[in-house]
């Protein structure tokens, strides 16, 4: 289907460094279907990468609401924590 597609096309850009694309294609993912989780998951490993930690741990909070179970989601949150924290004590 579409958002898988999106999903699929959101990944290879990802691989390719366009990180901004590949934002745009998993937020359209999300946009086609809301209770896909793994774009959520996905948009959150960009933005974490980028050092957007608020955003990335929104996106995996997201993803535990829809699928609790989802293991690299909760690891991705918890170093997100960690990062931001360390972050904040360095001062930058």
């Amino acid at each position: 289907d579409l958002a898988t597609a999106l999903n699929d096309r959101g990944q290879v850009r990802y691989l390719r460094v366009e990180f901004a694309a590949a934002v745009q294609d998993f937020t359209a993912a999300i946009e086609c279907q809301p209770g896909f989780e793994v774009p959520y998951y996905n948009r959150g490993l960009v933005r974490y990468r980028l050092g957007d930690f608020d955003e990335a741990m929104k996106d995996f909070r997201k993803v535990l609401e829809l699928n609790p179970q989802f293991e690299d989601a909760a690891l991705s949150l918890k170093q997100a924590i960690l990062d931001k924290e360390e972050k904040q004590k360095r001062g930058y």
